[in-house]
């Protein structure tokens, strides 16, 4: 079996958007970062938004992103929620870096507008990542992360499944961060 994207610290998180803010084109790929790490978005689904995907006809970030089937890994049209923090952070970029661009253009778009592949996005990931000195880490560190947050905070597992877009659960389970710490942590919570 092959071994599992990062999940980051916060240290780490916090240590990556150091990074990318001091570094150029801080605005998109914050965006890009924050799509996988708040919303749990695959690379994949990240290159294929357009800003018509994301902001609705008054230039504002909806509360709801739809996936349609070509968007996404199992070809299955999706609906992703935007929480109130990635609106505000995406709306940020969307201002500042987005103003009087066609609505069909990439969400994430090249220096030469043009939207990223799957694989540029992730090889983009990976330099922030090694410039942040995260050992390990992916491009899907951030939906791991996401996804670990979210049962860390006691998010029952089948919403968990449900915001992670898996139609098995199993495949959420193996997403589930569990360490030794964790394990000792939850023993002190049993009480009779």
């Amino acid at each position: 079996m092959s071994k599992q994207a990062k999940v980051l610290t916060k240290e780490e998180f916090k240590r990556v958007v150091a990074v990318i803010k001091n570094s150029a084109h801080a605005n998109r790929n914050l965006a890009a970062f924050y799509l996988s790490f708040y919303a749990g978005l695959r690379v994949c689904e990240i290159a294929s938004l357009t800003l018509a995907d994301v902001i609705d006809t008054n230039n504002k970030v909806k509360a709801q992103i739809v996936l349609e089937a070509h968007m996404t890994k199992g070809s299955k049209r999706n609906v992703v929620f935007v929480s109130n923090a990635l609106q505000k952070l995406l709306q940020q970029y969307v201002d500042t870096d987005c103003a009087n661009k066609a609505l069909t253009t990439a969400l994430i778009a090249s220096q030469k507008q043009s939207a990223f592949s799957a694989l540029t996005l992730s090889q983009l990931f990976a330099r922030i990542y090694k410039q942040a000195n995260v050992v390990n880490a992916s491009s899907h560190s951030g939906r791991r992360t996401f996804i670990t947050t979210l049962a860390d905070n006691a998010v029952n597992v089948r919403v968990i499944q449900a915001l992670a877009r898996h139609s098995n659960l199993n495949t959420t389970m193996r997403y589930i961060d569990v360490t030794q710490t964790k394990l000792e942590s939850a023993v002190e919570h049993f009480k009779i």
